[in-house]
């Protein structure tokens, strides 16, 4: 059996917020949604031709009618849109870690940074306005070369 992430899905009271979150800290950008009946967004990492590049899905939920969302997905509960649940974590495979990181210092966004032992990664973790964690996995190797560019200043 063949299995790989096709994307995840974040449940949100503030559609706009987490929409710039998406757009502005991790560069995804808006593209097609099939016509549910509730409010939401699809945010690709690619060509939108390809719905398979729509990585992260944004659930609106609406707080004073949200009888479409429960039809189709299902009630969740009042706990819905804060916090990942039984869930630590999602994950990108990522390139360009110097630019992120100049990136997110410039946004003022707050991450964390570790090296993960001896597989060659490189891990930078941001939280969204929801606060589910995202984390970037590098090559380790970007991190040396950020790190030998720095010394030499």
């Amino acid at each position: 059996m063949g299995l790989s992430l096709n994307h995840y899905s974040i449940r949100t009271h503030d559609l706009d917020g987490c929409r710039a979150f998406y757009e502005t800290v991790l560069g995804l950008t808006v593209g097609p949604r099939p016509d549910f009946p509730f409010p939401g967004l699809w945010m690709y990492a690619g060509d939108h031709a390809n719905y398979a590049n729509a990585a992260v899905h944004i659930i609106g939920v609406e707080r004073d009618d949200a009888s479409g969302l429960k039809q189709y997905l299902g009630e969740r509960g009042d706990a819905q849109g804060q916090g990942t649940g039984a869930i630590d974590h999602v994950a990108f495979f990522a390139t360009g870690l110097a630019a992120m990181l100049a990136h997110l210092r410039q946004l003022g966004v707050p991450f964390r940074e570790r090296a993960v032992p001896g597989l060659g990664l490189y891990q930078v973790f941001v939280q969204d306005p929801n606060g589910v964690v995202v984390e970037m996995n590098y090559p380790a190797a970007e991190r040396a070369a950020l790190e030998a560019s720095t010394a030499g200043r």
